[in-house]
């Protein structure tokens, strides 16, 4: 069985987790092939609520291996608190498996972060300050000190060393910060060597391997296509690739072996951080959703911005991602709202357009064009085929499958595991 990546459609936290957490529990390996604990998701199993950042959301299902692939930026410390909260509420990690080629977050990559932040002012890109671009800029910038590395004292600080003669100029010299010592860093890793390595593999090996005997791989990348550094809305975005291509790399499975892309949306939308959002809500509407759908980001507690459901990006996303199945989460939110909005299209300078502008001044400056369906005042939690949706509810999923350039084959009607409805089987 080739593999399955599952992907945000659009700025991130559409339920990726969730989506993930229902089909591992029929798949073999859940991947993390991007990204680093800057990004959260919650997975709710029989009424518990996990909050999840670096492990993948296949850690709760017992059959399943979970893998950090090497296209991650692992914060130990972060990992560990992690694995530790997991473990005191009975989950078994055991089965974990690391990449020895992702990278490391050193405490200078978050020191980085935040001042770089803080230098910007107004131009800030609102990042949540955990080091994850510092840290992608050193493996790019062949600084990087990766998994392997900390089991080797002298390669270890070999490249601390190399790191911090060009970061310990720019703190001391550009922001008037003190510099870092390589003894605090080398004591920083120290005591993570031998709690890490029981998990470190060469997990390309062990992934192409389970491939070949029939298994089944689902990879969940971070994030989402509008915060990929390539294709989302620079420089308002995330510093690796959350796109589909962007799994294959994170992972080292080859594009050959995936067979489904499955793209996750939102029935409306939302956004965390700076950056345009043409459909975004400011009245009390915004707020309404942001208090039904509990739009707080898993990881910095902020309030997520709310807006109507985009179709131009929706339809974006499929092209760039390749989708062959859209998951549609919290359609029950919309639940009680006489009419909904779809952007449909957008105005820009008085011209309409019916998909993504070519510059970001251009998306910037958009207006949405919208239509309008009448909504539902039912309670649809409980809907367990398309069926038992109310009628009108049945067609704003048909219409955004229409407008978004791919089926809707699992729709979203709760945060629980078994609140979904499933239309086309994403394992088939």
């Amino acid at each position: 069985m080739p593999a399955i990546v599952v992907v945000g459609a659009q700025w991130g936290d559409e339920g990726k987790g969730k989506t993930t957490d229902i089909l591992g529990t029929s798949v073999d390996y859940v991947v993390k092939p991007n990204g680093g604990n800057n990004a959260g998701h919650t997975v709710v199993v029989g009424g518990e609520k996990y909050e999840l950042k670096l492990l993948p959301a296949g850690i709760l299902s017992p059959n399943v291996t979970p893998v950090i692939g090497n296209g991650v930026v692992v914060n130990l410390e972060a990992l560990f608190e992690e694995i530790e909260t997991l473990e005191s509420r009975g989950a078994d990690t055991s089965k974990l498996r690391i990449s020895a080629n992702a990278h490391l977050v050193a405490p200078y990559h978050q020191t980085l972060d935040k001042v770089t932040e803080r230098f910007l002012g107004k131009r800030a890109i609102g990042t949540t300050g955990r080091g994850i671009g510092p840290a992608y800029m050193d493996k790019i910038g062949r600084l990087g000190i990766r998994v392997q590395d900390i089991f080797d004292e002298s390669i270890l600080r070999q490249k601390i060393e190399g790191s911090l003669r060009q970061k310990n100029e720019l703190l001391v010299k550009v922001y008037n910060r003190r510099a870092v010592d390589v003894e605090e860093i080398v004591e920083y890793f120290e005591p993570f060597i031998e709690r890490l390595r029981p998990y470190v593999a060469e997990t390309e090996q062990l992934l192409n391997d389970a491939l070949d005997r029939d298994e089944v791989i689902v990879m969940e990348g971070g994030q989402a296509t509008m915060l990929d550094v390539d294709h989302g809305t620079y420089p308002f975005v995330t510093s690796s690739n959350p796109t589909a291509g962007g799994s294959c790399v994170g992972s080292g499975v080859g594009p050959t072996r995936i067979d489904r892309v499955v793209g996750i949306v939102k029935a409306y939308t939302t956004r965390v951080g700076a950056g345009p959002f043409p459909t975004e809500l400011f009245d009390e509407m915004g707020e309404l959703l942001q208090k039904a759908g509990g739009e707080v980001g898993v990881n910095t507690g902020r309030p997520r911005r709310c807006g109507w459901y985009d179709a131009v990006i929706a339809r974006y996303a499929s092209r760039v991602n390749g989708f062959t199945d859209y998951v549609l989460t919290k359609l029950d939110v919309l639940s009680n709202i006489e009419r909904i909005p779809v952007c449909v299209a957008y105005e820009v300078d008085g011209v309409r357009q019916n998909e993504m502008p070519v510059s970001q001044t251009e998306f910037h400056h958009a207006e949405p064009v919208f239509e309008y369906f009448d909504g539902w005042t039912e309670d649809i939690t409980n809907a367990r085929t398309f069926e038992d949706l109310p009628v009108n509810a049945q067609k704003y999923v048909l219409a955004l499958e229409e407008l978004s350039g791919c089926r809707m084959s699992v729709i979203g009607v709760g945060p629980d595991r078994e609140q979904s409805i499933v239309r086309h089987d994403l394992l088939d």
